[in-house]
């Protein structure tokens, strides 16, 4: 599903892409669409470039001002001003995480760097699977210290989401994986909390 567009960047890996709205696309995405820990791919050259979102930012440059306006309802402001501009609308951060190249996936930051305007697309299950396994069928986050770097105060939290997202796709034996994962990550938060 076609969810936002790419406006800016605060790093190579760190981007911020603004979600359609109903003037933008026939139908916007809905607030579950765009959710913390959703996977999305953003299409480069032959391939696709991973992320994951990670932050959300509410813009709104109406709020504050006082004035006096003359507008129409918002449902009318395609017929009487077709020129109109939604300023208001939903940010979303998306921490890339690695790339696909056919039915390769790999971990790591991408060479890619993403155009403005660029598609942001969510990704099925069966994609997230495929990104998530090892040629063996094994479970593999090989950007776990790379969000830890990158997504700052939500790292962990993120990393939590992202088990949790993984445990209903994966089978029994890479569930059990994941629990690791799940208890290295709480022994993280508490040691680092510890300070």
């Amino acid at each position: 599903m076609l969810l936002a567009k790419i406006v800016k960047s605060n790093s190579h890996v760190d981007y911020a892409a603004r979600v359609l709205d109903s003037f933008e696309s026939g139908e916007a995405p809905k607030t579950e669409d765009y959710g913390f820990a959703q996977f999305v791919k953003v299409a480069v050259g032959n391939g696709e470039v991973v992320g994951v979102i990670y932050n959300s930012q509410l813009i709104n440059p109406e709020f504050g001002n006082y004035g006096p306006r003359l507008s129409t309802p918002p449902e009318l402001n395609s017929v009487f001003s077709p020129d109109y501009l939604n300023e208001q609308g939903v940010m979303i951060g998306v921490l890339l995480l690695g790339w696909r190249e056919g039915q390769k996936s790999f971990h790591g930051i991408p060479r890619a760097v993403l155009p403005i305007n660029s598609q942001v697309e969510t990704m099925t299950d069966d994609e997230v699977r495929e990104f998530h396994q090892d040629k063996a069928g094994a479970v593999q986050l090989g950007y776990y210290a790379h969000v830890t770097t990158h997504a700052g105060d939500f790292a962990f939290q993120l990393l939590t989401a992202v088990a949790d997202q993984l445990d209903g796709l994966l089978d029994a034996s890479e569930r059990a994986r994941l629990s690791v994962l799940r208890r290295t990550i709480s022994w993280q938060q508490t040691v680092g909390g510890i300070k």
